[in-house]
């Protein structure tokens, strides 16, 4: 079998992510994923270039977006020789395309990849009860107008309530942010614990945006520049002044709308390829895409339903043959802040890494000064999709000024799955 080859991150882009219903009120997945695609090409030379392959996805999605990474792609100017998959798999969509990407790079199936990802919650579908819905599709397939008639025999005006998409787990019933909140029970995570870490996500992406680390990562987008969600003032006694924002009655709920992700729209897109490729374009090589892990865990039944990274993390590194001593920097997406304080507690805890992950001893613990050290999801913001190229386009330029350092990604999606990946510095 011929030897792997080492697959190169040449580069990211990303739009400003923004608080739902506010500067992307017009925008939707295609827009957003087009922009993106076509600022990566600008950046990198690659109008009319094609790519061998681009994949991409979103969580919320209309039933117009006919194959959106094909769609957004020729739209961006890409060749139309350039192929685009659509995939999903909640929040670790575009982190997982990149890994199925770099798979085929490291084959030699293909030489260039492109992994993104698009969501807005401003242009959600909504859509009709099954009742009306129904009558529609009679009226479609009616032959006359009075077959038309006949399909609203019975009609009321109830059914033209619209139904919104639900986020809630169809296996429980509960949101996600319901089933974080059992999960901090279980850990024993405290309101205070949770709010220090969304403060400390805020100064550090504010403190990124002053050094000008995100200058030649963002395309600007319908008039927006920078992430709309930042808070440089971000403190503590502000955090604790909000109220818990999924259990509201019992009086020990932790989870608030200031440790938690918002509701966001962005898109962000990762340029990969082999050495090869980049070299003869005379591109840059930021980092190499190493390995990455997917799995799943059984959280209907009491596993936690964001706890499946740290199996994947697990698997991932004893695959590897590494621990946590070889990693010098954890992206851990921040989908609420008691999700990562739970899984850091997960990774020291004796009982669950013997139970659960099939360890003799502990995995943890994590320097705090080692994660997310330029700020993540709780100050970013969280359009699902498009999270995971936002961290591996980060982490890439993060290892790209620091030789010989390495970087492990987390990211926990609906359904109980996670998907990790780790990056090395190309120098």
């Amino acid at each position: 079998m011929a030897e792997l080859r080492k697959v190169a991150i040449v580069g990211s882009a990303r739009i400003p992510f923004a608080r739902g219903n506010s500067a992307y009120v017009e925008e939707t997945n295609l827009s957003m994923l087009g922009t993106v695609l076509a600022g990566l090409a600008d950046k990198y030379g690659l109008k009319g270039e094609k790519i061998d392959e681009v994949v991409a996805g979103a969580v919320i999605g209309h039933s117009r977006d006919f194959n959106l990474a094909r769609e957004a792609t020729l739209d961006a100017g890409y060749s139309p020789r350039t192929p685009g998959t659509t995939m999903q798999i909640a929040c670790g969509t575009s982190l997982q395309a990149a890994l199925v990407l770099a798979a085929k790079i490291a084959s030699g199936e293909i030489d260039s990849g492109i992994a993104a990802g698009s969501d807005t919650v401003s242009d959600s579908p909504i859509v009709f009860g099954n009742k009306f819905q129904h009558r529609l599709l009679e009226v479609n397939k009616a032959r006359s107008t009075g077959e038309k008639f006949k399909a609203f025999k019975g009609f009321s005006f109830g059914e033209l309530t619209p139904v919104a998409p639900s986020v809630n787990e169809p296996r429980t019933g509960l949101s996600m942010g319901q089933h974080c909140e059992l999960m901090a029970r279980e850990w024993g995570i405290t309101r205070e614990a949770q709010d220090a870490l969304a403060v400390a996500s805020h100064r550090n992406a504010a403190k990124a945006y002053d050094e000008g680390f995100h200058d030649d990562l963002l395309v600007p987008c319908a008039g927006l520049v920078r992430d709309n969600n930042v808070r440089a003032d971000a403190n503590i006694e502000k955090m604790a002044t909000l109220k818990p924002a999924f259990d509201k009655t019992s009086g020990n709920g932790t989870l608030t709308a200031g440790n938690s992700t918002p509701l966001t729209d962005g898109a962000s897109a990762v340029l990969l390829a082999s050495e090869e490729w980049a070299k003869a374009r005379g591109l840059p090589i930021l980092a190499y895409l190493t390995t990455g892990r997917v799995a799943g865990n059984d959280f209907a039944h009491g596993e936690g339903l964001l706890m499946a990274p740290t199996i994947a993390v697990s698997e991932m590194l004893a695959r590897a043959g590494l621990s946590f001593a070889d990693i010098d920097y954890f992206e851990l997406h921040e989908a609420f802040a008691a999700q990562v304080l739970s899984t850091l507690k997960a990774w020291e805890d004796a009982d669950y890494c013997k139970t659960v992950l099939g360890r003799d001893t502990v995995l943890g613990p994590v320097d705090p000064a080692k994660i997310n050290v330029k700020g993540s999801s709780l100050a970013y913001g969280h359009p699902f999709a498009a999270t995971g190229a936002r961290i591996l386009g980060l982490t890439a330029k993060l290892l790209s000024t620091e030789p010989g350092k390495r970087a492990l990604i987390s990211v926990c999606t609906a359904g109980g799955q996670g998907v990790t990946a780790i990056v090395e510095s190309a120098a």
